[in-house]
């Protein structure tokens, strides 16, 4: 093989490893969106409802239930539901209620 043949597949070798992320760089990505859904979240006691939906990054969210407890005292502490959509490229966590959404129209 010629010079210039190895360095291109040096190259591409070292492109492709580049590109990949390393389980601490998702672990990181992980407690950010986490972090960032339970800030952003209108009810006390805030957690994760599970794991995370990523939509690919054509669109570019994670979608995550929070759960928690209403603030308000008149809820009387009910329990509540919010889906968090996590902006990977602008880094931004937007909240909308949730409870409703699995339950069935009455009739």
């Amino acid at each position: 093989m010629n010079r210039n043949t190895l360095l291109l597949l040096a190259l591409t070798a070292m492109a492709g490893q580049a590109s990949a992320s390393s389980p601490d760089a998702w672990k990181a990505f992980d407690k950010t969106l986490v972090d960032r859904c339970v800030a952003a979240s209108s009810l006390k006691n805030a957690r994760p409802a599970g794991t995370d939906a990523a939509f690919d990054d054509s669109v570019g969210f994670n979608a995550l239930l929070i759960k928690g407890q209403y603030k308000q005292a008149f809820m009387k502490n009910k329990a509540g539901t919010e889906l968090c959509l996590y902006d990977r490229k602008n880094k931004k966590a937007l909240i909308t209620e949730w409870d409703n959404v699995t339950s069935l129209p009455k009739k």
